[in-house]
């Protein structure tokens, strides 16, 4: 009996029983690709793989080749003037002599302000939207927000000339002054001329500018978190602003960080919007009533006007300070995010 079932085992075709029947385990055969056909995958895929690649390193030849060409540009400003550059207040065409201080604390000042003001209004607008807008309205409003981060900087810069600097100097700037301007250590950031330019009404700009893209962040990230986890806050008892500080805010935390970070990068390379309004004056003052002057305003100003070589040169330079300066803050928004991720997952 063994012999007999040896020999009717030993003529089996794979895949099919002794009697040349289909195994019902193993299923149907599938037929071989054609060798043409396997080829052309193979080459498909190796032409795939080099593709993404290329895309992938061509960003970093492009990075380090703007780094390269400022580095060209900015050298012979960096030669002359030195490491202290960037903390020298001179700045004077018919001299030759350059530093990039005012133009940093102008550049840093107005976006801290937009920061300011632009966090909180941002936070409102995304909590309503997603918790407190009634369903109506939410679309409307939320394509009216987004839409906002669709105009021109350079409408902001207009209306921030011709509207809102009138409006600001006449109504605002007294109030401000009479009130906040009174304070001991902080009085003499109010004081000064009330004509509507200088680097509070930048800031306030920019905030105006950077608050779409925030609120939209804020928004979107603010709809991820699970209904549930609201919903038994809610059952327990929780208030609106409980569920938003004690569940909302916790567990979408990265992303809004990574929302303020990308309004920060925002503001910090605007042009036209600050050139408008910030008066570009080369002078510090503590005084935010005073004008002053961004790194990206004074190139808009003079790249085109410089005469001599050093001015071009010292022009780049500030154009690789503000490259430094973006950066850094992106780098410690990425620690900030990694470090947050590792908390979280010790937590868990």
């Amino acid at each position: 009996m063994s012999t007999q079932s040896t020999a009717l085992g030993s003529g089996a075709v794979p895949g099919r029983g002794a009697l040349g029947l289909a195994n019902a385990d193993s299923g149907p055969m599938l037929p071989e690709p054609p060798r043409d056909r396997m080829r052309v995958q193979r080459l498909q895929d190796a032409l795939f793989h080099q593709v993404t690649r290329f895309f992938a390193f061509s960003v970093l030849a492009i990075l380090a080749a703007i780094i390269a060409s400022l580095l060209y540009g900015a050298w012979p400003a960096l030669l002359e003037f030195g490491a202290g550059f960037p903390f020298s207040a001179d700045w004077n065409p018919v001299a030759d002599k350059f530093g990039g201080l005012i133009s940093v604390y102008g550049t840093l000042s107005t976006s801290v302000i937009a920061l300011v003001v632009a966090i909180p209004v941002s936070f409102g607008i995304a909590i309503f939207l997603t918790e407190l807008c009634p369903p109506v309205l939410r679309g409307p409003l939320g394509i009216a927000v987004e839409l906002l981060a669709a105009v021109p900087s350079i409408i902001y810069g207009m209306w921030g000339l011709f509207v809102f600097a009138p409006l600001f100097a006449d109504y605002v700037q007294p109030v401000l002054s009479m009130t906040l301007g009174n304070l001991p250590f902080i009085g003499a950031l109010f004081q000064g001329p009330k004509n509507g330019i200088g680097i509070l009404s930048a800031g306030l700009i920019l905030s105006v500018m950077v608050i779409p893209f925030i609120a939209s962040v804020m928004r979107d990230v603010f709809e991820v978190v699970p209904g549930i986890l609201k919903e038994s806050a809610y059952g327990l008892g929780a208030t609106t602003w409980e569920v938003v500080w004690n569940i909302v805010l916790p567990y979408t935390r990265v992303g809004v960080i990574g929302g303020v970070m990308l309004g920060l990068g925002r503001a910090l390379g605007e042009t036209m919007a600050v050139t408008f309004v910030i008066g570009n004056a080369h002078r510090i003052s503590p005084s935010l009533y005073e004008a002053g002057n961004s790194i990206a305003s004074t190139l808009a100003n003079e790249f085109a006007e410089a005469a001599s070589d050093l001015h071009v040169s010292s022009l780049i330079a500030l154009g690789l300070i503000l490259f430094f300066v973006t950066f850094v803050v992106l780098a410690l928004s990425k620690i900030l995010l990694m470090r947050l991720g590792r908390s979280e997952g010790e937590k868990t």
